[in-house]
């Protein structure tokens, strides 16, 4: 099958594919998905209680079942993905990959700092330790460069001239 008519955005939790994805698809009119949303609609409970019950073996065949689905059915979408969608194997497949990059103490400052935090926090416990967090991503970094088919800096952006840059990039069939 050929790589589809979509845009993939991977990067660090945290650094704000979430965010971007719904400011994309509000700009450019085309539907945004979240492949943990949807992992957790399909097993009807949290990633968290997923990764507890039957660990992280588990989770990345829910995340390769996720990409399977979206190659098959998937066209003229922004996919936001979880921080380790990004070893799926047929990521490639699935569009025009965009990873969302920003140093670690950006991504965490702005967790921090946000009105919500505290919910931010809770939905990403491993920043409640710093250091392990920061090993994580320290161990992703090259990881994410090498299967990106573009790269866009998020720290001190405007959100408009970054979903801009990714408009740029769009696959020559989507529809924005």
């Amino acid at each position: 099958m050929q790589k589809r008519d979509n845009i993939i955005l991977i990067g660090f939790m945290g650094v704000g594919k979430g965010t971007t994805a719904r400011a994309f698809s509000s700009r450019y009119g085309v539907y945004a998905i979240d492949t943990d949303d949807l992992i957790e609609s399909k097993e009807n409970r949290e990633i968290k209680k997923i990764f507890k019950k039957e660990g992280e073996a588990r989770f990345r065949e829910l995340e390769q079942e996720t990409a399977d689905w979206i190659e098959c059915c998937v066209q003229n979408t922004l996919i936001s993905c979880g921080g380790g969608f990004y070893k799926v194997e047929n990521l490639s497949a699935l569009g025009t990959v965009v990873l969302l990059e920003a140093s670690f103490d950006w991504i965490y400052n702005r967790l921090k700092n946000a009105k919500n935090a505290r919910k931010k926090f809770a939905k990403r416990p491993l920043f409640l330790e710093p250091e392990k967090a920061r090993k994580l991503y320290m161990e992703r970094e090259k990881a994410y460069r090498e299967v990106a088919d573009v790269v866009v800096n998020m720290e001190g952006r405007d959100i408009e001239e970054i979903i801009a840059e990714i408009a740029s990039a769009a696959p020559e069939g989507m529809r924005l």
